[in-house]
């Protein structure tokens, strides 16, 4: 087991094909942890282990390892840079104490480098630049500098400079050592050999060293009374630069090409020293049974307290990913889901190396391992002591915005297709699967195109079925526009038991991404004036029955969004009226009233970014008007024009093929889901 100050646990985020899997095979090289480097584009890296990541050349799923460097271990996950598998990065970044972000020395700051870095600016992770691929005709350093600044809002300082750039470039310019660094190529680039500078090199160095110390010094106090003084030495620098950084003041940046071996060991040396250990960030947020606000602290002799980011099936067999955040595990000991109230044995442990496991006996506070016999494991779930029920901060859902209807050939693929839907829904938790009572199709939702394209794929590889897809459709849901009111009275005999219940409801809309709310009469449902209407039971199953029906859909069987819903009433009939009768009761209330209130479907609409040069500008936005789509803004980006947008989804099919078209393959695009809305 690793000692709590010598452990990275850090995640690689950045946009699409900007060299996130190739700078991680060569970490892996340089640290030793594999002998030879595998290609992206050869299919054979070795974080992106699934076939289909293989074939297309993406990251599909984050894939997990670990090295060794300078007495350190890194916990390393290789994030996809694909918005449909947006997720995959959210659930990391939840369970990660830093990030290196990645960034095309030619493209720049992409559209979703900038979701990837908010996303991980939410969890206050402190981040390392890295700016790839300097050898690509085009490359410009200050002018991803200079968007970083610009569209990410942080604060970049250079901590080494591309000594050439695009063909010309040849190392990097250490301003920290103040040698120029040649990568030998003759052994991959794991040899480095320093250089002096030249008289030009210096000239140039000199100026960005002076960049560094002067943001240094704006940063942080204890280094500028030191700069102010002229008194500090290399390990001052070094103090400062971890302090800087772990606040967030400033984000260190390093350059390279990670394909040619070039500025990666720079970069392993950045994130031991300037990255976060786990005694560095705050403490865990959790909740005790009571509800009381507890902080976690990262002590392994404490009780465990563990987070699942995610789960992965492995030979039929779940295999729970987790971050400890206390606490030590072993092999045997018996864990508690805090989220089910259900108790787990821990089966065996193992070090993740992408889809190979290395078993170990035990891990602890701070550490990430992979774990079987976690039976009941979902993603976002608390694990911890018996003795210590505390639950930590669920990680966000997102929700599914396209599905497609699937049918079997016959009967026994029909039992192979749930199997394979039931394995792939525990692994991902932006899949949601649902049976269609009247055809008996399964109806599957995910992300976008390419995520359910990929299922489909692998349905194929790994189970040998075909299904017949359907068409994609949009996900919907359904407000009202209008107040309006409902009483329904309940009263059926289920078997030999008669169930009895009678509920108002009344209605009203609420502004656009409000939320539902739900209250009795004119208080809050988890009041305790309201809790003295009736009792708790009849009353709660009335709640109950409006907060399903709310999930299970209104009036067309959509899901209701942004209504404020109140119950008005609720008869009580002593030895007559039931809970379930009150649950139905209730149900059937929402129903009627949002049928009452002028419904409205909603779709999910798309935020669209359009990168394209300017002689292809008049086609993208023709190509967008098309589909409906509305322009919100223009700007220059790196010699190109972005153009964002927004356009409904269902219009959004086919668009990345229409849009390669008519700008002869010149255009960049991201869609990301935006909200539910009226067409």
């Amino acid at each position: 087991m690793h000692t709590l100050p010598d452990i990275r646990n850090i995640g690689i985020i950045a946009h699409i094909d900007a060299g996130k899997t190739t700078l991680s095979e060569r970490m892996l090289f340089y640290t030793h942890k594999i002998r030879r480097m595998g290609e992206v584009h050869d299919g054979a890296a070795t974080m992106d282990y699934l076939p289909e990541e293989q074939e297309r050349g993406i990251t599909i799923v984050s894939a997990c390892t670990s090295c060794a460097w300078q007495g350190k271990t890194i916990n390393l996950v290789d994030t996809p840079g694909h918005v449909d598998f947006t997720m995959e990065v959210e659930r990391s970044l939840r369970v990660l104490d830093g990030a290196v972000g990645v960034f095309c020395a030619v493209g720049g700051v992409e559209p979703q480098s900038e979701t990837v870095w908010r996303q991980s600016e939410r969890f206050s992770v402190p981040k390392i630049a890295f700016i790839n691929k300097m050898d690509r005709p085009g490359a410009n350093f200050e002018a991803v500098l200079k968007a970083m600044r610009d569209r990410l809002h942080t604060n970049p300082v250079p901590l080494n400079i591309p000594c050439g750039q695009g063909v010309d470039f040849s190392g990097v310019l250490d301003l920290l050592t103040e040698k120029k660094l040649i990568f030998d190529n003759t052994d991959f680039g794991d040899t480095i050999i320093p250089h002096e500078f030249t008289r030009q090199e210096k000239e140039l160095s000199d100026k960005w060293r002076d960049h560094l110390l002067e943001k240094l010094a704006e940063a942080d106090e204890i280094f500028l009374d030191r700069y102010l003084e002229n008194n500090f030495c290399r390990h001052d620098i070094d103090d400062a630069l971890r302090r800087a950084t772990l606040n967030r003041v400033i984000t260190p940046a390093l350059c390279g090409s990670a394909l040619r071996n070039m500025g990666v060991q720079p970069l392993l040396d950045a994130i031991c020293a300037c990255l976060p250990s786990p005694l560095d960030i705050p403490p865990a947020d959790g909740l005790t049974t009571a509800g009381a606000a507890i902080k976690v602290m990262p002590d392994p002799t404490a009780p465990a307290v563990a987070l699942v980011f995610k789960v992965v099936m492995k030979n039929g067999r779940k295999l729970a990913l987790l971050r400890l955040y206390a606490g030590t595990l072993r092999e045997g000991d018996t864990v508690r889901n805090v989220s089910r109230k259900t108790n787990d044995r821990v089966g065996r442990i193992f070090r993740l190396h992408a889809d190979r496991l290395e078993q170990i006996n035990a891990f602890s506070g701070g550490d990430i391992a992979a774990v079987g016999g976690l039976c009941s494991a979902h993603t976002g779930e608390t694990y911890a002591s018996p003795a210590r029920e505390v639950s930590l901060q669920a990680i966000e859902a997102y929700t599914p915005v396209i599905t497609l209807v699937l049918e079997p050939l016959n009967a026994d693929e029909g039992k192979i297709l749930d199997e394979a839907l039931r394995r792939y829904a525990e692994e991902d938790p932006t899949l949601l699967v649902r049976l269609d009572d009247e055809s008996g199709a399964r109806l599957v939702s995910g992300m976008g195109e390419l995520h359910l394209d990929i299922l489909l794929e692998r349905m194929r590889r790994e189970f040998g079925i075909s299904p017949r897809a359907g068409r994609p459709q949009v996900v919907r849901r359904e407000t009202v526009t209008r107040e309006a009111e409902s009483s329904v009275l309940f009263d059926r005999e289920f078997g030999k038991e008669r169930h009895h219940g009678a509920v108002s409801i009344r209605v009203r809309p609420r502004q656009r991404l409000a939320g539902n709310l739900v209250t009795v009469g004119d208080f809050l449902q988890d009041t305790a004036e309201a809790q003295n209407i009736l009792p708790g039971n009849l009353l709660q199953a009335a709640l109950d029955g409006v907060n399903d029906a709310l999930q299970s859909g209104g009036a067309s069987g959509l899901p209701v969004v942004d209504v404020s819903v109140s119950v008005t009433g609720v008869a009580h009939h002593e030895g007559l009226t039931t809970a379930p009768g009150c649950h139905m009761a209730a149900g059937q209330a929402l129903r009627e009233a949002v049928s009452k209130a002028r419904p409205s479907a909603l779709e999910p609409i798309m935020r669209v970014e359009i990168s394209v040069p300017e002689e292809f500008l008049g086609a993208a936005i023709s190509t967008l008007s098309a589909c409906s789509g509305k322009v919100d803004s223009l700007d220059d980006h790196n010699g190109q024009k972005l153009l964002r947008g927004s356009a409904p989804l269902r219009k959004l099919f086919g668009f990345s093929t229409a849009l390669r078209s008519a700008t002869q393959g010149r255009a960049g695009l991201s869609q990301t889901f935006d909200r539910f809305d009226a067409p």
